[in-house]
């Protein structure tokens, strides 16, 4: 059985994993070749204002007084301004996440429109041909790169038939492409997830103990065979959302979308340290805080599951 003390001593392990993570991507930025004070100033400024700006924007300082300046700033939800627009790195970030936020949420519910109907029909009548176009869709849904499946969905429903927008976020359509090219992906796993796990439960004893007592196939799908099979598809959606809350980089690129992977990219071109650390920041412990609220959710459906 899970306990407080098991659940306090995994929650430390998360945040010093978070750590861990934005100090070792806080050494490798500050070592790829590239001066953001030049892409602010230009390669034709003069060295005093170079070292003017430097200083003012304290990259003059030790890396490992960065580092402790940065990480004391982000406790208290301080990251600085960006060295490329000037403004505070917080707020930026956090309406870049909400719009990740909105697109994983979206993108979730495509999922599971799509694939627990097609895992639950597979391992019900498995053998049959409605199993095996469930099998086909799942294995297609994941041999198709995002970076593939994004374009082709622009140049039918936005290029050719002119339904969708392309691009950006200016109107609530704009997030159905982009949202159906993370929620296939995901609906691909749901499904063959969904189909493994129903197909056991379904020839355990208890099921045939309720099928002799009477009771309605729909009862006993619902009430008894998914409710024990739901354990590993409820951790596959969690694994899955952090992923998504991570920053959809590639879909977001591809479709324009604003969210925080979209951000992290561009803070990257442009050299913009204090933007960059905080979207790293954010999607690490945005991405260790889901599954660790997975691990513990799991545990209380299953006293069974304990984090030793």
């Amino acid at each position: 059985m899970v306990t407080g003390e098991n659940i306090a001593t995994r929650i430390t392990a998360a945040l010093v994993a978070v750590l861990g993570v934005s100090s070792i991507v806080f050494a490798l930025i500050h070592l790829v070749p590239g001066d953001p004070v030049e892409v602010m100033l230009g390669e034709y400024a003069s060295t005093a204002d170079r070292a003017e700006l430097r200083t003012a924007l304290g990259l003059d300082q030790p890396l490992i007084k960065q580092w402790l300046l940065f990480h004391k700033g982000a406790i208290q939800f301080d990251f600085g301004n960006s060295l490329y627009t000037g403004k505070p790195v917080f707020g930026l970030v956090c309406r870049h996440f909400a719009m990740t936020v909105q697109l994983a949420l979206v993108s979730l519910v495509v999922a599971l429109v799509i694939g627990l109907p097609l895992g639950m029909v597979a391992a019900l009548y498995r053998g049959s041909a409605w199993d095996s176009i469930a099998t086909a869709v799942g294995v297609l849904g994941m041999s198709i790169p995002n970076f593939v499946l994004g374009p082709v969905l622009i140049i039918v429903f936005a290029v050719k038939l002119d339904w969708f927008p392309s691009s950006g976020a200016d109107s609530a359509a704009a997030i159905v492409l982009p949202a159906a090219t993370l929620g296939i992906s995901l609906a691909a796993i749901l499904t063959r997830m969904v189909r493994a796990a129903l197909s056991v439960v379904l020839h355990d004893v208890y099921i045939v103990a309720a099928r002799a007592r009477g009771l309605t196939e729909c009862a006993i799908i619902f009430n008894h065979a998914f409710r024990n099979a739901a354990l590993p598809v409820f951790t596959v959606i969690g694994l899955q959302l952090g992923g998504l809350l991570g920053g959809a980089v590639i879909t977001e690129i591809v479709f324009g979308w604003p969210g925080i992977g979209h951000l992290a990219v561009e803070s990257i071109y442009r050299r913009d340290y204090p933007v960059l650390q905080a979207c790293v920041l954010i999607i690490s412990l945005s991405y260790v805080a889901i599954n660790t609220l997975t691990d513990i959710a799991c545990s209380r459906i299953d006293p069974r599951i304990n984090f030793d």
